[in-house]
């Protein structure tokens, strides 16, 4: 049939060399395919070398389905990484959410403020007017020698406070018509302001208002000012004068303490004024506290 001229061919032969022809051409086109890796050689498939061999229709079928059943490894594998990256990913959010949160709480206890509590007032640890006698070797000195060495700074560092500005309020006179006492007031009971009068402590009200005024002054030097207190009795009158008026509180006691009792000093509710003095005369080893309360006005 190949030796036979084009044109003594019949369709029908015509028709078998195209589809010969095709066929071969195929089944390089195949071969080339599966030396270059484009194509799983179908080894031990009968069928699909018969096939390929007819040049059937069914090839491309069964080359899909035999590279279905053919997958490697790495078909597998990448999903299971992809899923993995994205839990990977999740947890990486999850622990950054965890630690911005622990930051955030961190940052919070370090800006708040710590329970503010008040500040303990710093209280005396003796009583003013602390002298020797003028009859000492040493003469009128402040006296410090009853005072425990660790507390020493505290009592300076109360001697220097600052006097405070004068307030038309605040007491300028005490008068004592039963021991003919008529003294000015000065603010500040250091021992310099016991050598001008009466001294009244920082800190204590004006006269006329709820609280306790505490008043010292010297029994033997500086004109003896409160040498009498011990002559005072109950109902005996105390009159504070201040730029604008003057108020008169009634003596209800007195008392001998020791120069460490600051506990006559504490604020009170009620108006009232103390009266401290050193004791006994020319000897100076306690003190005498004369207590009076506000009259009704």
């Amino acid at each position: 049939m190949r030796n036979k001229d084009t044109q003594d061919l019949s369709v029908e032969e015509i028709r078998f060399l195209l589809v010969d022809r095709r066929r071969v051409s195929r089944n390089i086109r195949l071969e080339r395919f599966c030396q270059t890796g484009r194509v799983i050689p179908f080894v031990g498939d009968p069928d699909v070398v018969k096939d390929l061999g007819n040049g059937s229709s069914s090839v491309r079928t069964k080359i899909r389905n035999t590279k279905a059943s053919h997958r490697t490894w790495l078909d597998f594998l990448l999903p299971g990484m992809e899923i993995l990256a994205v839990v990977g990913l999740i947890a990486i959010v999850a622990s950054g959410l965890s630690v911005l949160g622990t930051l955030n709480r961190n940052a919070a206890a370090a800006l708040q403020q710590p329970t503010l509590e008040p500040t303990p007032i710093v209280r005396e640890v003796m009583l003013p007017e602390g002298q020797t006698p003028p009859n000492s070797p040493g003469g009128a000195t402040p006296n410090e020698a009853g005072i425990p060495q660790h507390l020493r700074p505290i009592v300076q560092s109360i001697a220097n406070l600052p006097i405070p500005t004068p307030e038309r309020q605040q007491a300028i006179r005490i008068q004592i018509p039963a021991i003919s006492v008529d003294s000015p007031i000065v603010q500040g009971d250091g021992s310099e302001q016991l050598k001008k009068g009466v001294a009244q402590h920082i800190g204590t009200p004006n006269p006329g208002e709820n609280g306790n005024i505490v008043l010292s002054g010297h029994n033997d030097v500086y004109g003896e000012i409160f040498r009498y207190l011990d002559r005072l009795r109950p109902g005996d009158s105390v009159i504070l004068f201040t730029n604008r008026r003057q108020y008169t509180y009634i003596i209800i006691g007195t008392q001998m303490v020791e120069p460490t009792a600051v506990e006559v000093m504490a604020p009170t509710q009620d108006a009232r004024v103390t009266l401290i003095s050193c004791h006994p005369y020319l000897v100076d080893i306690h003190r005498i506290v004369v207590s009076a309360v506000l009259q009704s006005q």
